[in-house]
């Protein structure tokens, strides 16, 4: 298990706001609960933070509710980028 890291700040890509938009309302309230875990520690077990491989390499994901993940990379080591919201789809 990773250790505990707290994200002093979150920023979003034009694509994730965009994204986040489309999504239903479940998603997104479900999204709203799960930034807060992320702020406190991105490795919180609700989320399942995992790095992603191949092409992807360079992202980490966490899940939402179902199906439904949020791709992010670190800027730096407090700050991540929210990239893509979605299912696994966002991969293609």
């Amino acid at each position: 298990m990773a250790t505990a890291r707290p994200i002093a700040e979150v920023r979003y890509t034009s694509k994730f706001e965009k994204a986040l938009r489309n999504m239903p309302f479940f998603v997104q309230r479900a999204f709203m609960e799960k930034e807060r875990f992320l702020r406190e520690n991105v490795f919180h077990p609700l989320l399942n933070t995992h790095k992603l491989g191949g092409k992807y390499k360079m992202f980490w994901a966490f899940t939402v509710v179902g199906q439904h993940r949020v791709m992010f990379f670190f800027l730096r080591d407090h700050i991540v980028v929210l990239v893509n919201i979605g299912t696994h789809s966002i991969y293609k």
